[in-house]
């Protein structure tokens, strides 16, 4: 027997199921859909039935849509599930955002991002700017992206994940904290730079950075160039460091000083 050849036969079952009547047959299939976790094919084989006479398939034509539709629509399940695991705070979309507002942002760089190649790589990515230039418009979007794409993501608040630290090194939990962030694929912080963190802060934060470097993706948002990133790390040797795993390799995007949201509610 060839390694790829089933254990048993079909033939004998096959030939003790020929005298199922039709309503039988049909109750047979939604139990054996059930049992099997196949809930598209549960949903759609009458329908397919219906197409497979009117196009006159194969067996084997109309066994590879069936099964065809159900590994589509429970790839489409899985991306949700990875989308909404990310734990974004809101819906944002690649399509969605106006290049032609912001002038400052390059699509071909952002498009090119969206293919999540530098997530196989392990690089990191930032997005500089001033409040309302589209810094988190366009984490967010590339972040789902990366689910959509089979990637792990996580989305965060700088601010929520050093909260999160201190606790866990509080409880004793550090490590297993750390290890949980270092983990998923893209770690994506949002609003780093807004308040300014302590050292004890800054130093379990850069062990989230160190436990990821060159192996899975950082992506960040601040409003706050580099040279600025002081005020938000009192330690320059640490602010430093930080800057240094969060830049090499990476993909830099400043997208500006001109607020979208600002010029839009005023043209609203």
């Amino acid at each position: 027997m060839s390694p790829s050849a089933p254990a048993t036969s079909i033939t004998p079952t096959l030939r003790r199921r020929r005298g199922l009547t039709e309503e039988a047959a049909v109750a047979a299939v939604d139990q054996a859909c059930r049992r099997l976790r196949l809930p598209t094919i549960r949903a759609l084989v009458g329908e397919a039935l219906t197409v497979a006479t009117k196009d006159q398939l194969t067996y084997q034509g109309f066994l590879a849509e069936l099964l065809l539709a159900e590994v589509d629509d429970r790839d489409r399940r899985s991306s949700i599930r990875r989308v909404k695991a990310a734990g974004f705070p809101r819906d944002k979309w690649l399509g969605d955002f106006d290049f032609d507002a912001n002038e400052a942002v390059n699509p071909a760089t952002v498009h090119e991002l969206a293919k999540g190649d530098w997530i196989r790589k392990g690089d990191p990515l930032c997005l500089i700017g001033d409040s309302g230039t589209g810094k988190s418009h366009l984490l967010i979007a590339l972040g789902t992206a990366a689910a959509e794409q089979g990637y792990r993501v996580r989305y965060t608040l700088a601010t929520k994940l050093v909260n999160e630290l201190v606790e866990a090194a509080d409880d004793k939990q550090l490590a297993k904290t750390i290890a949980r962030y270092g983990r998923v694929d893209l770690l994506m912080i949002d609003e780093l730079g807004y308040m300014e963190l302590d050292r004890r802060g800054a130093e379990l934060l850069f062990q989230v950075l160190t436990e990821r470097e060159e192996k899975n993706s950082i992506a960040i948002a601040s409003n706050q160039s580099f040279s600025g990133w002081t005020d938000t790390f009192a330690d320059p040797r640490l602010c430093a460091a930080i800057v240094d795993r969060l830049t090499y390799h990476g993909t830099i995007i400043e997208t500006g000083t001109h607020s979208y949201r600002l010029a839009h509610s005023r043209t609203q």
